[in-house]
């Protein structure tokens, strides 16, 4: 009797054991790398915002960095997409249609549709929507390699 009370707790000890194991290796496997795609318009889920809608596009690894990520935002008339903030990575916002101030070195600057803003790491940046329209914009941020783990989150500042 006791042998075999014995032998159920190795057999769940063991088992126990084995699905942690899994659970932890399933965490840690690093997601896909991004082969050459094409991201459809029509694909991307829409969500509604405060401010606006959102699409996320993709947030994965490519062979050259540890995170790719695009999203596409539209910005209601009059509003801020959020407050200024900065991040360790680097990010271009190319802009479809509208017209937006974006903040950049320190001064809002205004921008019309096809611009394009770099935003380097670590600068205070933000946008607000200037136009009587909505503004769209895409969004791209990149994680150089060994910086996504040292990124940390986003924080606020001031211009």
């Amino acid at each position: 009797m006791r042998v075999r009370i014995m032998m159920r707790v190795v057999v769940g000890v063991v088992a126990a054991g084995a699905a942690l194991g899994l659970v932890a290796y399933a965490q840690e496997k690093p997601a896909a790398i991004l082969k050459s795609t094409v991201f459809d318009w029509n694909s991307w889920p829409v969500r509604n915002t405060d401010v606006g809608q959102s699409r996320q596009v993709v947030r994965q690894p490519t062979l050259t960095l540890d995170e790719l990520e695009m999203h596409v935002t539209t910005l209601n008339a009059g509003l801020a997409s959020h407050p200024p903030h900065k991040h360790a990575n680097e990010e271009l916002l190319i802009l479809k249609e509208g017209t937006l101030e974006a903040l950049v070195d320190g001064q809002w600057k205004k921008v019309g549709p096809g611009s394009i803003v770099f935003q380097a790491s670590n600068s205070c940046h933000g946008v607000r929507n200037i136009g009587t329209t909505p503004a769209t914009y895409h969004i791209v941020n990149w994680s150089s390699p060994g910086k996504l783990k040292t990124n940390g989150p986003a924080v606020s500042c001031t211009p």
